[in-house]
């Protein structure tokens, strides 16, 4: 290997390694992780460690990627249940609450800042993107009605897809002169044949993972987020939207009974963990500091133009249809996080030479800093204010497939083979020693609980909790039963290994 990749992966994994320590270090201070890993990448920028890098459209390619995953993990872990009563006030939002904002945000900065129509558009429409990890990560530690919480994460997941094509379209497509109908119909179809693509994905997906007999659990997962990706890829070629596909396969596949369900969340979680770490590091990577300071005061009144103005008539016009009282309302406007995804929308004109777009990129750089610790450091107190809290509501368990390492414990599980002496066995005659217990049967396809007097038939399945301590030991009493029967130890059985 060259001295250049090896450099490049004890740099990367050093970042890395930091980035993850640094959870922990911003959960203790409140501090959203983004801004770390932002800061992380601003410290080995050129203003830092001298790392130079000023590539808009990697930086553009790699941030969609990482988006994917996002949303896709977003998808995944979203509850049909708590979803569906809050669509529509969901899909308002993300439709005609984007169109408000940026028609709100551009009049504001247009007229204060003295921007050209397209360019203030530009910034209304690279801020209207409420970002799906800042959210995901803030509210899921508050105890809130779930229906706000499903709101604004309902919106988080949906809105990424219209306002990337308003972004380009204001980037690329407002240069070649299309009438005003043609670019209706073309976010219309996009959103539409996206949602389409998604639905289909989703269904195969789900179909093909139920039936499919692969030789190792740990395929699943790779399989299931293979086809998220496969359902932005599809809709991509067919020019619809691919941000949208993955959301809504993602949820097909996040609900339904898929083989290896946790497993394949935990893994969904834990590359999304990777994608936020990776796509902020570059951003703050991309930054230049020396241009910043120069950007606080666009960035100042644009983000007040957005939280106090944008924001709130934009919840206001899209909760008209939907019983939602002012106190939500007030809420929904506080809690519209803005994280890395307007960064990454902001290299979309950059990469494209607009004129501006430097200092439009050095503006949400700076607005997203400031406005994210605003925001995200003041919405259990804003929650509080409002009176919209629920103390009765557990905050979010994040159930792990078998965390049984902290709680020194082992999972075994056996199957009754034809001829076995287990068959006929109640469970209590098991006589199995302190600290392991039969937890779950499967029989004939159902599983259940069992009980001291169920009864063993050939054919089952056990699943087995045991300390480590009395691992051996179980093993060593369920051979033992297998061989010769409930009475083993009478006749001398133990369940030794027979080696020799």
């Amino acid at each position: 290997m060259t001295p250049g990749l090896n450099l490049a992966l004890l740099v990367g994994a050093a970042v890395l390694l930091v980035a993850v320590g640094a959870v922990r270090f911003s959960t203790r201070l409140g501090v959203p992780s983004l801004l770390v890993y932002l800061a992380i990448g601003v410290a080995i920028g050129e203003a830092g460690l001298g790392i130079a890098f000023d590539d808009a459209e990697l930086t553009r390619v790699l941030g969609f990627c990482a988006l994917i995953v996002i949303i896709a993990e977003g998808g995944l872990t979203a509850r049909w249940s708590t979803l569906r009563p809050v669509l529509g006030m969901a899909a308002a939002l993300a439709t005609v609450g984007v169109l408000v904002s940026i028609l709100a945000v551009g009049a504001v900065v247009h007229l204060l800042l003295g921007l050209d129509w397209r360019l203030a558009l530009l910034y209304g429409a690279v801020l209207s993107s409420t970002d799906a990890a800042a959210v995901f990560a803030t509210l899921r530690r508050l105890r809130l009605p779930p229906r706000l919480v499903a709101t604004l994460e309902a919106e988080s997941g949906m809105n990424d897809a219209p306002v990337v094509i308003l972004v380009v379209l204001l980037s690329v497509g407002a240069a070649e002169g299309h009438p005003w109908w043609y670019e209706v119909f073309l976010v219309g179809y996009e959103l539409g044949a996206g949602a389409g693509v998604g639905l289909a994905v989703g269904v195969a997906g789900r179909y093909a993972l139920r039936r499919a007999a692969l030789p190792s659990s740990g395929l699943y997962p790779i399989a299931a987020v293979g086809f998220t990706v496969l359902a932005y890829a599809v809709g991509a070629v067919l020019h619809a939207s691919g941000f949208l596909a993955v959301y809504v396969a993602g949820v097909l596949l996040g609900n339904a009974r898929l083989p290896h369900r946790q497993a394949i969340l935990g893994f969904a979680d834990g590359l999304a963990w990777l994608a936020q770490i990776g796509l902020f590091v570059l951003l703050g990577l991309l930054a230049t500091p020396s241009r910043l300071p120069a950007a606080v005061l666009p960035a100042v009144v644009t983000g007040l133009a957005l939280l106090l103005v944008a924001r709130p008539l934009s919840v206001f016009v899209s909760a008209l249809p939907f019983r939602l009282r002012l106190r939500e309302q007030a809420f929904l406007s506080w809690a519209g996080l803005r994280g890395a995804v307007p960064i990454v929308l902001a290299t979309i004109p950059l990469s494209e030479r607009v004129p501006g777009a430097d200092r439009l990129f050095d503006a949400v750089f700076v607005l997203v800093v400031i406005f994210t610790v605003l925001q995200a450091g003041t919405l259990a107190r804003a929650a509080r204010r409002l009176g919209v809290t629920a103390p009765a509501e557990l905050t979010e368990i994040r159930v792990e497939t078998a965390p049984l390492e902290r709680m020194r414990a082992d999972l075994l599980q056996l199957t009754v083979p034809p001829g076995s002496r287990l068959a006929g066995v109640h469970v209590d005659e098991l006589r199995l020693p302190a600290g392991a217990s039969v937890t779950l049967v499967l029989r004939d396809g159902t599983g259940f609980v069992p009980g001291p007097g169920t009864r063993l038939r050939a054919g089952d399945s056990l699943l087995i909790v045991a300390t480590v301590g009395a691992r051996d030991e179980a093993e060593r009493r369920l051979r033992a039963v297998s061989r010769r029967g409930r009475l083993a130890r009478w006749v001398g059985e133990y369940g030794e290994d027979r080696d020799g």
